[in-house]
């Protein structure tokens, strides 16, 4: 039973992953929400262009930064370690920003990518003395997306909403599990996606 829950836990920490976040947000945008009627090709490259920038290119750097280093994965965890990951991963995500920018796409669509931004940069910051779960941030910036842009779109996200505050207990546990976070590390985590994501999001619209 116990190792059953381990690999539970282990599976939920890859499927939500703080680097998944940004492209779980705009896979739901772009086909669950009313901008299904937007050209498949333009969905298709602007999910290109996230995926691209906030999963791939993050995560191969980070990788060859560790093969470097000669650290393994469960170094590469530790506080004192997440500096350079950090960086990598910010430079990346303002790249697509900027991108998003000069492609001159929905305001809400760089609203999401600058609450990723602010979150991971809040969270680098506090990395400097405290651990915190980027797991979480990740989880709650999700949160903190569909409360918003049911404000912006004008309608009730109470089953979407309850299912991810479930999804977030889950996942916090999990870390718990797995040793990687605290409580306390999990429930800080999980606010600073949340006010990171309805901030920003919100920033950019009004």
């Amino acid at each position: 039973m116990e190792k059953r829950i381990i690999q539970i836990s282990k599976v939920l920490s890859v499927l939500f992953s703080p680097f998944y976040a940004p492209t779980w947000a705009f896979l739901w945008l772009l086909f669950f929400s009313y901008l299904r009627l937007l050209p498949h090709a333009y969905k298709l490259l602007v999910l290109g262009i996230v995926v691209t920038f906030t999963i791939l290119i993050p995560l191969v750097s980070i990788n060859v930064f560790r093969r470097l280093n000669s650290w393994s994965h469960w170094q590469l965890s530790h506080r004192e370690h997440r500096h350079m990951p950090y960086v990598l991963s910010l430079l990346s995500h303002v790249a697509c920003l900027v991108l998003f920018i000069q492609m001159n796409t929905a305001t809400f669509f760089r609203g999401i990518i600058l609450a990723a931004i602010a979150a991971q940069l809040i969270s680098m910051l506090i990395n400097l003395w405290w651990k915190i779960s980027t797991h979480m941030v990740g989880i709650g910036g999700l949160v903190g997306l569909l409360v918003t842009f049911s404000h912006i779109f004008y309608y009730n996200p109470i089953w979407p909403t309850c299912g991810l505050l479930i999804l977030s207990g889950l996942l916090g546990t999990s870390r718990m599990v797995l040793r990687q976070h605290s409580l306390s590390q999990v429930l800080v985590g999980f606010l600073v996606g949340f006010v990171c994501a309805v901030f920003f999001t919100l920033f950019v619209w009004l």
